[in-house]
């Protein structure tokens, strides 16, 4: 029998990058994924959905592989990308949301909310050993994305200063 993992971070945090450059990286939703460690593969599927696929963890015939798409809508006058889980698509739902806020013409406050659930196809007596490590496992990936985009975010701010346009 398989059981359920769920999941919910919040983490705000800021960078030294125009709003408007940041919205523009996190909007660009295979721009943004890029940056989330152990991806297999982020495949678009129609109308602002995204179905991600990331690698298979685990060891000989028992291993995991989370996959789930998502609905994304992004609002750079609100300052927010959205996103909804798409029902029916692999054994995870997740949604969530990007906040931004202009805390003046070179830095942005970014507030990143999601939860989500995940199957796991593994008998439930492993349930109360696997659960923590999955959630922590999850939230370290998180905070690695983080680490990234907040890198992405200076390279962008840099090249406004250059004047040069982003790539």
């Amino acid at each position: 029998m398989a059981f359920l993992v769920d999941f919910e971070i919040e983490r705000t945090f800021e960078a030294a990058c125009p709003r408007d450059r940041v919205f523009d990286v996190l909007a660009d939703v295979p721009r943004s994924v890029s940056h989330f460690p152990k991806v297999d593969q982020l495949v678009e599927i129609g109308e602002g959905k995204y179905r991600w696929e990331m690698e298979k963890i685990g060891l000989d015939r028992y291993h995991i592989q989370t996959i789930y798409a998502c609905k994304y809508v992004s609002d750079r006058e609100k300052g927010t990308v959205k996103w909804t889980p798409v029902k029916g698509e692999g054994n995870a739902e997740v949604s969530g949301k990007w906040t931004l806020k202009a805390l003046d013409e070179k830095n942005t406050r970014i507030t990143l909310q999601t939860k989500g659930a995940m199957t796991v196809p593994l008998p439930s007596l492993v349930k109360l050993v696997l659960a923590p490590i999955v959630r922590a496992e999850f939230t370290r990936l998180v905070d690695q994305y983080l680490k990234n985009l907040v890198v992405t975010f200076e390279k962008e701010a840099a090249r406004k200063k250059r004047g040069r346009s982003a790539t």
